[in-house]
């Protein structure tokens, strides 16, 4: 690539960086080792002029963090949203702390990650230990979400309606694609409208034809890039792979995130961006970018005038939720 061409691909990508939103960041503190803190990603994500970023710690809800920054860093533009996932620090499947959440502008709650008895069979078989995980911390406990009938247990059901009364996202985590389903077709019935199934290319053991069926009744498919750029340390997928999956659910119910943050490895700018030129290589446009990375995601969020006004004046609106 001559040195004109690699300039004009990098300020297609600045572009496509105006109005973005990575929605799973692992930024710190964590008990986790991580890269970047909360502040500083929202200053390098302001300064790339992203519409909005939401946090995402295994352990605890970031929506105190959110409104810390709120107020002490008014001049950051890129607005903040924050999550809670439930596994065990929280309670598992605590409907206080997802109303606590839910009441300080939490955006999303993740079903349990490494706490999901699938992730955790996924551990073992993988011999994978979470850098989180020391001597001094009691073992994770696996929160089922299930009965042994395979029906949705009560404590699960309440979760869900507290999604649906207050409009949240619910995110997949690392349950099985089996339970996903169950799950999911539940949270309808109970009129949760906003779902997100969490990148079905690891752990979650997924079929392309269950991405298919997911998208189709109407779930968001979040894709981690991470797991798909060159050098990264969490890379397991080929590119090929992110094409299959896309097509799969197709452009308009596909979300793309770094899901970056720790230690070792790309920042989640740096991730996303990466992940942006990957998208350009496999082929598909400037708009169906700007949907996998902005406006799908505004969409499952319910943010889409934040995103609209942050690309009519090439930077986001002031404030941070």
């Amino acid at each position: 690539m001559t040195a004109s061409a690699s300039i004009a691909v990098e300020q297609r990508v600045d572009a496509l960086l105006k109005g973005a939103i990575d929605p799973h960041v692992h930024s710190g503190p964590s008990i986790a080792l991580r890269g970047i803190d909360h502040v500083e990603l929202l200053q390098q994500a302001s300064e790339a002029g992203f519409a909005a970023v939401v946090t995402k710690d295994h352990d605890y809800s970031g929506v105190i963090a959110a409104a810390l920054i709120r107020k002490h860093h008014p001049e950051l533009k890129t607005k903040i949203y924050s999550s809670i996932v439930l596994n065990n620090v929280v309670g598992g499947l605590n409907p206080y702390a997802v109303e606590h959440t839910a009441a300080l502008g939490g955006k999303i709650v993740w079903l349990p990650t490494l706490a999901a008895e699938n992730h955790l069979r996924w551990q073992a078989a993988a011999k994978w230990v979470h850098p989180a995980s020391s001597d001094r911390m009691r073992p994770v406990t696996g929160i089922p979400v299930l009965n042994g009938d395979k029906s949705v247990r009560d404590d699960v059901k309440e979760i869900l309606d507290i999604v649906a009364s207050n409009d949240m996202v619910l995110a997949s985590g690392h349950l099985h694609v089996n339970e996903t389903w169950i799950v999911f077709e539940e949270a309808q019935r109970r009129g949760v409208k906003r779902l997100v199934f969490t990148h079905p290319e690891d752990i979650v053991d997924a079929s392309l034809n269950d991405v298919k069926g997911i998208a189709a009744m109407g779930a968001f498919v979040e894709h981690s890039l991470c797991m798909f750029l060159e050098g990264c340390k969490f890379k397991s997928c080929e590119p090929e792979d992110l094409r299959r999956q896309i097509d799969a659910a197709g452009v308009e119910q596909t979300m793309l995130c770094s899901d970056l943050g720790q230690t070792g490895t790309f920042s989640p700018l740096d991730g996303f961006r990466r992940g942006i030129r990957l998208c350009m290589d496999l082929g598909y446009d400037d708009e169906q970018i700007r949907r996998m990375v902005s406006t799908n995601t505004a969409r499952v969020m319910g943010i889409e005038a934040d995103v609209a006004a942050a690309r009519e004046v090439g930077v986001p609106q002031s404030g941070i939720n």
